[in-house]
């Protein structure tokens, strides 16, 4: 049993394969299926706004796409400016990643045909010019498996969002001048939850046994920066919690969580309630089961947690907890007949910040491992900034300076991400898939990732196997620092 979200999602089909894009009218439109850039109204507290979306052939937001499908998607842009969609941890060939440094825009009422291989798991697509994605103009893609097919679970999306009634080019505005956000040192103590996070692995640690949080000083705190800018909202779904969705469950009922932090400066903590979730998948990549009640996601990130429901009738919320604030947004997991309480959009302590702490992706291990392979090319990757001036840069470079990190087609590629900034910066890698191999200077087998949060002051080590030939882009995926320069190029260059 499926239910998909009542106000936004899913529709249609995709998976095996890849090509270049072709003119929409050389394809049957039988074939594809339809996907508009467009303007939309939602309710945010009883308020009007208008945002952007990508609507599916259903009239809802996002594709699912079913097992042994092909991503075949003609897309309109239906919005009155240019725009470029890209399919966030899918791997199409590099003419369809809907990057701007490859791509060419799409103009007010072009079409353009998609047609490449889908990787199976949760995903998710928007606009990689950075005020679109913060009007929301993303939604989510989901490609199933044939073994989600089998679980039987009642699969629940959680598209989450960070919103302001401001202008895009306001809200990055006052983000850079300081006047939109918190903008202060926090610091970031160990969670709530110490035992959210228990890993059955044999070679993972849990939480109780875990090193110290990394960066951070032996008291358990280090100084931070954190919250660039203080949204008017923060949606699940388009909802907040003032008018949750109230999602319909069977007592005893099998959830499957597919969740996708689609906002554009916010990370999260995922918040189970009275119920032990199990994380079993991150980046559409499957992981060793890992036990919770508390789960950390990132700008760009998304996550898989199983739940088993008790059978006694009672509504349930989960819940997306702003990090190192108050603000939080969620739905409701309800039975037949449950009553359902008023939810506060406002939580009664500060939730701990989500940078600084590792521990989730120091227990994480690829259930699919990559080959063990000595690296045939290194790279330290230098992330630098300061919130003022408001300026973030990639190996002391910003986008229009950059010099691209080049390494040969077929090499298996380590490269460290050494952040020299007192802001975390969720790193994305387009084109291809990398597993964490360290953090700071602790070794690890870890999860198959194409966005991974880079602690302040810290490091992180991923291995990749370096794809198609062509330009990638590498970003930081919070919109004020994109838009202020964090942005490179990997170079894939052909080997003879």
């Amino acid at each position: 049993m499926t239910r998909l979200s009542r106000r936004g999602f899913l529709a249609a089909s995709a998976a095996m394969s890849a090509s270049l894009v072709v003119p929409a009218r050389a394809r049957a439109a039988s074939d594809s299926l339809s996907l508009v850039a467009e303007t939309r109204t939602i309710d945010v507290n009883g308020r009007a706004a208008t945002v952007m979306g990508l609507t599916g052939p259903s009239g809802q937001q996002g594709l699912t796409l079913s097992p042994g499908q092909r991503f075949q998607v003609e897309l309109l842009n239906g919005i009155d400016t240019d725009t470029i969609i890209h399919w966030h941890g899918q791997i199409p060939p590099n003419a369809q990643d809907g990057a701007p440094n490859t791509n060419r825009m799409l103009t007010p009422g072009e079409r353009r045909a998609y047609d490449f291989a889908a990787r199976p798991g949760t995903y998710w697509m928007h606009s990689h010019i950075p005020q679109q994605e913060i009007a929301m103009l993303a939604a989510p893609l989901i490609v199933r498996s044939p073994e989600d097919v089998a679980s039987d679970r009642q699969e629940v999306v959680m598209f989450l969002h960070d919103f302001s009634f401001l202008s895009p080019e306001e809200v990055i505005s006052q983000t850079a001048r300081g006047t939109g956000g918190h903008h202060g040192m926090a610091h970031a103590p160990t969670p709530v939850d110490h035992g959210a996070m228990h890993h059955n692995g044999d070679n993972a640690a849990a939480a109780p046994d875990m090193p110290p949080l990394h960066g951070m000083d032996a008291t358990g705190a280090m100084p931070m920066d954190l919250n660039d800018f203080d949204f008017d909202a923060y949606l699940v779904n388009d909802r907040t919690l003032e008018d949750p969705e109230i999602v319909p469950v069977e007592s005893n009922g099998r959830i499957r969580l597919r969740i996708i932090n689609a906002a554009s400066m916010t990370a999260f903590w995922i918040d189970t309630g009275d119920l032990t979730g199990r994380l079993v998948a991150v980046d559409g990549d499957h992981v060793q089961s890992l036990p919770g009640t508390r789960f950390p996601i990132a700008p760009g990130q998304r996550l898989e947690i199983d739940l088993d429901l008790p059978g006694d009738g009672i509504a349930r919320p989960v819940l997306a907890l702003r990090e190192g604030a108050h603000e939080q947004t969620g739905l409701v997991l309800a039975p037949a007949g449950a009553p359902v309480s008023r939810l506060s959009s406002r939580a009664k302590t500060e939730t701990p910040p989500v940078a600084g702490d590792m521990r989730m992706e120091l227990a994480m291990r690829a259930m699919s491992p990559l080959s063990q392979k000595q690296p045939d090319d290194r790279h330290m990757v230098m992330l630098g900034g300061s919130m003022s001036p408001y300026v973030w840069t990639i190996n002391g470079s910003v986008w229009n300076e950059h010099t691209p990190i080049s390494v040969a087609q077929g090499a298996r590629v380590a490269m460290m991400f050494h952040n020299m900034s007192m802001m975390a910066h969720p790193m994305h890698l387009h084109g291809h898939v990398f597993q964490v191999i360290a953090i700071g200077g602790q070794s690890i087998s870890g999860a198959l990732r194409d966005t991974v949060l880079v602690p302040a002051m810290g490091s992180v080590t991923v291995a990749f196997d370096a794809g198609e030939a062509a330009a990638w882009m590498m970003h930081c995926h919070h919109m004020g620092h994109l838009a202020t320069g964090m942005m490179t190029e990997l170079q894939v260059r052909a080997t003879a």
